[in-house]
């Protein structure tokens, strides 16, 4: 009896100490939105056995560096062309494994009230990664300041300017970097996530917005192995649910679009 007993509570503790350590996900996200929207979910996702781990980043290497290396699970910050040309260049196994949202990028200004009131020589600021520079230079190109050798080239460089009428001085900077930089610049060219929590309406302040179909959509990047964790896939049904795509839509004005919802 005594040997059944102690077996008995062996099997349970055993049990509450596998309960206690599963439907862990740790996940990296930089701020706005991101970070913000996995802590809107987290209470839904512990209602249904799974507790979120959020790590926020304020660059675009570390998180992808984090969940290829198995420090983390996954990550919620980057879209497509980006991962694409990460794994390119670093090698690694990441994939994604849900399109969440879109952030429209926008072009910014202190000073100018339109792009129609641009200088000679103006200066502009992009990103200094290559698919975020880019695709400034294509946002600037679709707004009719430059022309580039190939406008659906996501890697497109300043070298692939081939029509510069204004003689933009274009400058390089940390995308986390610019919204900070808007005083030294005539303008720049600025990611959403980087643009709300500087207190810019990309609606309401943007001189020029990228279309509501633009390809860059935010995804949720795992790697080889945490891609098939099925913890996972309660983590992008809650992403994709029509409550987390009402509370994007009222809590960031239409600035952040979702592109996918599931009903619960």
């Amino acid at each position: 009896m005594k040997q059944t007993l102690l077996a008995l509570s062996l099997a349970l503790a055993a049990t509450s100490f596998g309960i206690a350590n599963a439907g862990v996900l740790k996940v990296g996200a930089t701020p706005v939105p991101h970070a913000e929207i996995l802590e809107h979910i987290k209470p839904a996702l512990e209602q249904k056995g799974v507790k979120l781990e959020l790590t926020e980043f304020n660059d675009y290497v570390q998180p992808n560096l984090a969940v290829s290396d198995g420090e983390l699970d996954a990550n919620f910050f980057q879209h497509k062309p980006y991962l694409d040309v990460f794994v390119k260049d670093h090698g690694s196994d990441l994939v994604s494994v849900a399109g969440i949202h879109i952030e429209p990028m926008g072009i910014y200004s202190e000073d100018l009230k339109s792009l129609a009131d641009l200088k000679d020589g103006a200066s502009v600021g992009i990103p200094n990664d290559p698919t975020n520079g880019g695709r400034a230079l294509l946002l600037l190109a679709k707004a009719g300041l430059i022309k580039v050798s190939d406008p659906t080239d996501v890697t497109v460089t300043v070298l692939d300017v081939t029509e510069n009428p204004k003689n933009l001085k274009f400058q390089e900077l940390e995308a986390a970097q610019l919204p900070r930089a808007l005083p030294d610049v005539d303008f720049a060219v600025i990611n959403t996530n980087y643009a709300i929590p500087a207190g810019l309406n990309p609606l309401k302040d943007a001189l020029f917005i990228e279309d509501a179909d633009s390809p860059y959509v935010n995804i949720l990047v795992a790697n080889s192995k945490s891609a098939k964790n099925p913890d996972l896939k309660v983590l992008i049904d809650e992403l994709s649910s029509e409550e987390t795509a009402k509370f994007i839509t009222e809590k960031y004005n239409g600035a952040v679009v979702p592109v996918a919802t599931k009903a619960k």
